[in-house]
């Protein structure tokens, strides 16, 4: 069976697993890897862009290697060890069920009236300071992470499956890992994590774009959705949740953005779709996670179509005689 085929089947199975048992309560992969880049970082960290640079590639191309290996072990098998390997991949490294497990568990305590509960429960989502928010701006911070968290955590490791296979899931979702333990401005990882940042940055670039068209495509509010990435999203620090947090600004008809407070450091960001749309409400993030979970199978379809028409479209190899390989 055609490589093109085993990531269509391999990653559908995957998300069906991944809707069907969400992430393991406990022994998940992407904690492993993270315990291990813990690891590293304890070995060697110093305030030096030069050794970050050195986390960076230990860690996303250890991660890389072992897709590798593991595909290389699975090549001569039977095309189901192939799929197998591929599904198994794709539900280690997405979490969409789990983001909107917990987006709706906060937004359940909120409509409830219960903040406190939903203070306690911000952080397992969000970097937030839940202490310095009001139930209304947790609304917003929860809308905004189901945005950004469905580019980095499914449609970004889907694009890099459908060009790499497995090592492409792993090696984003360590990217994508890293960035989140090291790549923050801290005064410790200032240097340390710029590596891990800009990496990021860059896996991240076509997810996010991808994330954005299908939002405008699935959201209730698809002029709103251009326009709102088209005029708001360069305004936004980050290069890639940008256009994906304007653009369900824009399909929900709810202003993003603002004055956010991260550990008591207190940033004032563009507003997203300010000029249109309303203040978030509890209600929108049930309207998030659904946008979210339709972004998600678009996406798949089009990672999926994407992998197959470059595949027929690639020129047969030809042997020395001129047949085909």
């Amino acid at each position: 069976m055609r490589a093109d085929r085993v990531f269509a089947y391999g990653a559908t199975a995957g998300l069906i697993g991944d809707r069907i048992l969400g992430d393991p309560r406990r022994g998940h992969p992407v904690a492993a890897f993270g315990r291990a880049a813990a690891a590293v970082e304890r070995s060697l960290w110093c305030d030096d862009r030069a050794r970050g640079l050195l986390h960076t590639l230990v860690c996303a191309g250890g991660a890389a290697a072992v897709g590798a290996l593991g595909a290389r072990a699975v090549r001569s098998r039977p095309a189901a060890a192939r799929i197998a390997l591929t599904a198994a991949a794709t539900w280690a490294v997405v979490g969409g069920t789990s983001l909107g497990r917990e987006a709706r568990a906060i937004g359940g305590a909120l409509a409830a009236g219960d903040t406190e509960v939903a203070r306690e429960r911000l952080p397992h989502l969000c970097g937030r300071d839940p202490q310095a928010l009001d139930g209304q701006q947790m609304a917003r911070a929860v809308v905004e992470s189901v945005a950004e968290n469905t580019s980095d955590a499914v449609v970004g490791a889907l694009v890099w499956g459908a060009v790499a296979g497995v090592p492409g899931l792993l090696a984003f979702r360590a990217v994508n890992t890293l960035d989140a333990m090291v790549g923050h401005k801290s005064p410790r990882y200032l240097r340390y994590g710029w590596a891990s940042a800009r990496l990021d940055d860059l896996a991240g670039w076509p997810g996010a774009r991808l994330t954005a068209a299908a939002a405008v495509l699935a959201g209730p509010d698809r002029r709103g959705a251009v326009r709102a990435w088209r005029s708001d999203a360069a305004a936004h620090p980050s290069p890639n949740a940008g256009p994906v947090e304007a653009s369900f600004a824009g399909a929900l008809g709810v202003r993003l953005g603002g004055t956010l407070a991260y550990g008591g450091r207190v940033e004032h960001r563009a507003v997203l779709n300010g000029e249109e749309g309303r203040p978030v409400e509890v209600a929108d993030i049930e309207r998030a996670v659904r946008l979210s979970q339709q972004v998600t199978w678009l996406a798949l379809g089009t990672c999926v179509a994407a992998r197959l028409l470059v595949s027929r479209l690639q020129i047969p190899r030809t042997t020395k005689r001129g047949r085909r390989a």
